[in-house]
């Protein structure tokens, strides 16, 4: 059994960054894919970033939303089963609750966007971003 712990959010102000972390108990293989979401009050829980070990390129791979616009940055310590979402350049826009997850389909070639296939998830972190 795979438990996920968020740690990081917060209040910050608009164009502050913040640093989510989350640490995983229980094997994850290095090609499972370790993934950010993010849920609004009254919107559908979103993609934000995730990364894994690609079983055909061998090398880790990571994915974003479009809408973040390079303004965050996903990384993984494949030993110690943690993943962190550096996050600049706050707007309000990006207040949610951040959760962290895995799933235990291995990582061909793309990292997988959508919330039913991840298996794993943590209890989530609140981030708000005032203007």
């Amino acid at each position: 059994q795979v438990q996920l712990v968020e740690s990081g959010g917060g209040l910050v102000q608009a164009g502050d960054p913040l640093r989510l972390s989350c640490a995983a108990s229980g094997r994850i293989w290095t090609d499972y894919p370790m993934t950010w979401f993010r849920q609004a009050p009254g919107k559908e829980r979103e993609f934000v970033a995730g990364i894994a070990r690609s079983l055909e390129l061998k090398i880790p791979i990571t994915l974003y939303s479009d809408s973040l616009q390079g303004r965050f940055t996903i990384s993984r310590n494949f030993d110690k089963n943690t993943v962190d979402l550096q996050m600049n350049s706050l707007r309000p826009e990006d207040t949610a609750v951040y959760y962290c997850a895995v799933s235990r389909t291995s990582v061909s070639s793309h990292i997988p966007q959508s919330p039913s296939v991840y298996h794993y998830w943590g209890q989530g972190t609140q981030v708000t971003v005032s203007s």
